[in-house]
């Protein structure tokens, strides 16, 4: 899947500024910029709050067609398929975006993975409408985000995390205050997102049950019976979606072949990679690059 560097070159056509790190972003956005969003959503692996400030967004997010008013806050996790489909002339919002794979290995993970997943834990919608101080709370905290990745501050890259982890706090905060009760065990969340923290780093080179279950410490069938419990999805579901957008991304964007891709998802052949690709995404690997 695309990071988030690339994403925005893929989007915008170059980078916001020259010595960016493609580690975490957050800019105004209008309907124009907000529409380029689809050249990469369902590819990007990058996690993404956008709060409406003017007019509204109309998107599909899994397959559910979701409306977006001002003060709402959306949270989009990587590897979903979103796609814009109207937004009024007047619509504006804040968007901050924060690379999965860099994400992944700070401090905020925890809070992160725990937010943007909780819509699909407590079969919630991922927005949150915000109460009107409590949006112009946030987006103060986003805009602040703003001024110091355009600042020279010596300390700037720590300082963003600090106000990432503060803006993430408030997050859960305004999520708690939606959720009121639980779905499942607070043990049976916390397996399930693990799993999810897992499966960005390991997903292309195991597909088998085992391989989390025993990085978990529990067992296959245990962790299968979370997965299904959590989502109604099974654990091999979640390996194959993560396959088939990296598959989809690759044939898309590089000019490897398909023996190379299939040996890259470590398949055991390409004839075993086509079948996989052919029967999920109803054409063959080498139609869908055409």
């Amino acid at each position: 899947m695309y990071n988030l560097r690339e994403a925005w070159i893929k989007m915008l056509g170059q980078l916001p500024y020259e010595q960016w790190d493609g580690r975490m972003y957050c800019q105004e956005t209008d309907a124009a910029i907000t529409f380029l969003t689809n050249k990469t959503q369902g590819f990007m692996a990058a996690y993404t709050f956008t709060l409406v400030i003017e007019g509204w967004l109309t998107i599909v997010y899994n397959g559910q067609e979701l409306t977006l008013l001002p003060d709402d806050l959306y949270i989009y996790s990587p590897g979903l398929e979103v796609t814009v489909l109207a937004a009024s002339e007047n619509y504006r919002g804040i968007c901050l975006l924060a690379d999965e794979h860099i994400t992944i290995e700070s401090p905020t993970v925890h809070d992160l993975v725990n937010i943007a997943y909780a819509p699909i834990v407590q079969l919630h919608e991922p927005k949150i409408s915000l109460p009107h101080d409590d949006a112009r709370r946030m987006e103060e905290k986003m805009r602040e985000i703003i001024g110091y990745l355009h600042s020279d501050h010596i300390y700037k890259t720590k300082i963003l995390q600090m106000l990432y982890a503060v803006f993430l706090l408030d997050v859960q905060n305004a999520q708690a205050n939606v959720i009121c009760q639980r779905k499942v065990s607070q043990r049976v969340e916390e397996i399930f997102f693990n799993f999810i923290r897992l499966l960005p780093q390991h997903f292309a080179e195991h597909h088998d049950i085992a391989f989390y279950a025993s990085a978990l410490n529990i067992s296959s069938v245990y962790l299968s019976r979370v997965v299904r419990q959590v989502t109604g999805r099974t654990v091999i579901d979640y390996i194959n979606q993560h396959l088939l957008m990296e598959a989809s991304y690759l044939l898309r964007t590089t000019s490897l072949s398909i023996t190379e891709i299939a040996d890259r998802l470590h398949f055991a052949d390409t004839p075993s990679f086509s079948k996989f690709f052919s029967r999920k995404k109803g054409v063959t690997p080498k139609d869908y690059r055409k």
